[in-house]
């Protein structure tokens, strides 16, 4: 070793470590056929098989430190996990493991020792399911104006209100409920909304499934919210303060989302390559002609490119860099370079694309989903062109 700079070798052994990673998620999730996934689809069936195989391998705690029983490691290992899921599963793979991994973090950061000694190790477990209950109808994208309401009662919190989009809520026992404790206030928007680890109590929340395009292994709802109460104790952080927590969050999501996209892009480009170099038209593969062939070499080339600014928004994010700008982005590459790569693999099939049993059509309309979700392509650009550029706030 002579001669060969310990930066490198850093290098290289970390190459290995996350090449460990990448083939232990890999054969794990494709114990999980596309067939598996085709029929939690059509069924509508939330994918417990999946979801336990991967908990009790460890995954739910990738991200959860050693102490709470998690595997301790980061967003870089976390991304190339959910990748490989997507590949295979699509949204409905990746959010079934997204939505383990994700929404306690803000209880990791900002939660009490006692919130954090009581939860975050059935999380790290996979025993604990959580719904996400942020989003509202009449808010969209302006989280400020969301109208639920949570009122201090006799020691106590009771919450009346309505989600929108709330993914698990046919499933979870918890929601991570955000709610007004002030009025808005225009000078300060994003104050006074305060985060709830919240019991999803039935008596109290209505839970209605959104019959939706695609995802449909994995449940998305409107919960109408009506006297729902929550203990003090199970208040995240200082009151008030509840958006500023799921800032922290926003950009290691955005990297793994856009990993999900790209993964299910290679899993549409694989099967279309399958497909051109098998199907016959006018005596020779339909792989020979350069109108199906080119195309298919094009969404490589961009889903590689959107990997490795997932993987430097990762890094920087892994090593407490900022890193704004390369996680909108990658999330940004991700999406168009997913969508790009199932789109054209539905072309290379043609009519055979439409067909369920050929899986390509599953891809096709779960990445589209990450066009929208969770910031749409065009908040992406609002950030670059003002946060990056400097050009003014066109909001």
């Amino acid at each position: 070793m002579t001669g060969i700079s310990p930066f490198f070798v850093a290098q290289q052994e970390r190459e290995c470590d996350l090449n460990d990673v990448r083939e232990a998620a890999r054969k794990l999730a494709r114990n999980f056929d596309l067939a598996y996934w085709r029929n939690c689809d059509k069924e509508e069936k939330y994918p417990w098989d999946f979801v336990n195989s991967f908990a009790k391998a460890g995954w739910m705690g990738i991200l959860m430190p050693e102490e709470y029983g998690g595997m301790g490691l980061g967003v870089t290992e976390a991304s190339i996990l959910l990748q490989e899921v997507a590949a295979v599963g699509g949204m409905s793979g990746g959010s079934a493991i997204h939505f383990y991994v994700f929404p306690p973090q803000p209880i990791l950061r900002h939660g009490s020792k006692a919130m954090k000694d009581k939860y975050l190790p059935a999380f790290a477990r996979g025993e604990l399911l959580m719904a996400f209950g942020i989003t509202e109808p009449t808010a969209g994208v302006d989280t400020s104006r969301i109208t639920t309401r949570a009122e201090k009662k006799e020691g106590r919190w009771v919450v009346h209100g309505q989600k929108v989009w709330t993914t698990n809520a046919q499933n979870a026992s918890k929601i991570l409920l955000l709610a007004r404790t002030s009025p808005r206030d225009d000078k300060r928007p994003l104050d006074g909304m305060t985060l709830f680890c919240a019991d999803l109590d039935r008596k109290y929340c209505d839970v209605r499934v959104i019959d939706k395009l695609g995802r449909a292994a994995v449940d998305s709802n409107e919960v109408f919210i009506d006297g729902l109460e929550v203990a003090d104790e199970n208040v995240i952080g200082e009151v008030g303060k509840g958006f500023s927590y799921l800032l922290d969050g926003l950009n290691p999501e955005r990297i793994v989302v856009g990993m999900e996209g790209i993964g299910m892009g290679k899993g549409a480009l694989d099967l279309a390559v399958e497909y051109a170099n098998t199907r016959v038209v006018f005596d020779r593969p339909i792989g020979m002609n350069q109108a199906v062939a080119h195309p298919l070499g094009e969404c490589w080339i961009k889903l590689q490119a959107a990997e490795q600014m997932a993987l430097r928004a990762a890094y920087l994010y892994d090593n407490h860099l900022p890193c704004g700008a390369e996680s909108n982005a990658a999330k940004f590459l991700g999406a168009e370079a997913g969508f790009a790569a199932c789109d054209q693999a539905m072309q290379t099939l043609g009519g055979y694309g439409y067909a369920k049993e050929y899986h390509i059509e599953r891809f096709w309309r779960e990445v589209r989903l990450l066009r929208l979700a969770p910031i749409s392509q065009e908040m992406v650009l609002n950030y670059v062109t003002g946060k990056v550029l400097g050009l003014p706030r066109s909001y």
